[in-house]
């Protein structure tokens, strides 16, 4: 196996940190940004993605993808799909137009549980069916734009993340800010389950991922014991050594946030199926866990 791995969105939150891990296990990371520079430990190189040479590597992470937190104008929808399913036909473009012999090994290509749409109380493994909302759509999109690697002999992950928490990374901060501040509650009815996974635990399930060949197809990267949003906003207050707020409403959400606002009020309870059944053994299994370490 090469030891070269490529990252599209090594600048990110879990791409940098990934990319010096990686480095940790002897590999050389060249990370691919928009303008083709970046400061991150452990990226040996940057590349703009016009430039990117993937001949010979052992993967291919992509990670890129505009943030979605935010509201879903027809705009940002056109921006969603480029940053994600437009960046992805290029990677697979770019693996197409390399002799067999000096593809990359394997693509693991980012995706995500809103795959899933609203699943309510049900399980969700790998193999749950798609889910009939826009983000649900978009998933849908971005993993079909990868799938062709598979055809062309390259090992393939879709890598369907949940809630990424970690010091540094969005959804913590506004999390954790909104919470110290006294005025964090639950979303709608807090029935809804919310999946999360510790960003560390994300790396190195990417890191498990790129050195266990047997692995290949969906991948949810999720802890194994997801939360309802009650319980996370119970848990997140007492780790900040704060009261829980009053809850926001459902319509309250959909009217600031339009359809993030909806997706917040969705329910995955996403499990790690996969991951487990390879073996791979998470840090932080339980959201006790992760907020001891997130808030200490």
């Amino acid at each position: 196996m090469g030891k070269r791995v490529v990252i599209y969105g090594a600048s990110g939150f879990i791409g940098g940190g990934l990319a010096g891990m990686l480095v940790g296990e002897g590999y050389e990371v060249v990370g691919v940004s928009r303008k083709g520079e970046g400061s991150m430990e452990g990226v040996s190189s940057w590349v703009k993605p016009n430039a990117v040479d993937l001949r010979g590597c052992a993967a291919v992470i992509n990670l890129a993808g505009a943030p979605i937190d935010q509201r879903w104008t027809e705009a940002r929808k056109k921006e969603f799909h480029a940053s994600r399913v437009g960046v992805t036909e290029d990677i697979v473009a770019r693996i197409a137009a390399l002799p067999a012999a000096e593809r990359p090994e394997l693509l693991l290509n980012g995706s995500a549980v809103g795959f899933y749409g609203d699943g309510g109380d049900a399980v969700l493994t790998e193999n749950a069916p798609r889910g009939e909302d826009y983000l649900a759509e978009l998933c849908d999109a971005w993993e079909k734009a990868a799938l062709p690697a598979e055809a062309l002999g390259v090992r393939t992950i879709l890598l369907r993340t949940g809630v990424v928490l970690g010091k540094g990374g969005q959804a913590f901060e506004k999390l954790i800010t909104v919470f110290k501040l006294g005025i964090g509650g639950r979303l709608g009815g807090g029935k809804q389950w919310m999946p999360w996974i510790h960003v560390d635990d994300l790396r190195a399930a990417m890191a498990f991922c790129l050195q266990e060949r047997k692995i290949s197809g969906v991948v949810n990267g999720t802890a194994p014991e997801p939360e309802t949003n009650a319980a996370l906003t119970r848990k997140l207050a007492k780790a900040v050594g704060r009261w829980e707020f009053l809850p926001v409403p459902g319509f309250v959400l959909k009217l600031a946030l339009g359809g993030f606002g909806g997706f917040l009020l969705a329910s995955q309870r996403a499990v790690p199926a996969k991951l487990t059944e390879a073996g791979f053994r998470f840090r932080y299994a339980t959201l006790d866990d992760a907020l001891r370490d997130l808030t200490a």
